[in-house]
């Protein structure tokens, strides 16, 4: 039983690091494009803040989405070899990324593909 146990506690901690890996990756995007459009946060300007509070989440719904099942791969290939550092999980996330950039580029709708370097690069 204590078995079960820590294995619904590990199952767990694995969906909510997802999520906060979710969110971060979309604040780093959300961070990006604003840099790359000329926005800067600075510290009394009242329409940037609010706009990353909605925006942050609502593209975190779409990383979540879109990355999914390559994550999943990487978690389970994570957790049957017991790696769980730091690097592991970067490198992982980059292939993550790769596979997503390779679906994007050969499924049949046009407008959804990522063609620009700047943004694959992002």
């Amino acid at each position: 039983m204590r078995r079960i146990i820590a294995y619904l506690v590990r199952f767990a901690a694995i969906l909510i690091g997802y999520a906060i890996a979710s969110l971060a990756a979309s604040a780093f995007l959300n961070v990006l494009f604003l840099g790359h459009f000329g926005y800067a946060p600075e510290p009394g300007h009242p329409t940037i803040a609010p706009a990353l509070y909605f925006s942050v989440p609502f593209v975190a719904l779409f990383v979540a989405y879109f990355g999914f099942m390559p994550a999943a791969i990487v978690i389970l290939i994570a957790e049957v070899l017991g790696r769980r550092d730091w690097l592991f999980y970067a490198l992982g996330g980059a292939a993550v990324a790769v596979v997503f950039l390779g679906f994007a580029h050969n499924v049949g709708d046009g407008d959804f593909d990522v063609a620009d370097n700047n943004v694959r690069l992002a």
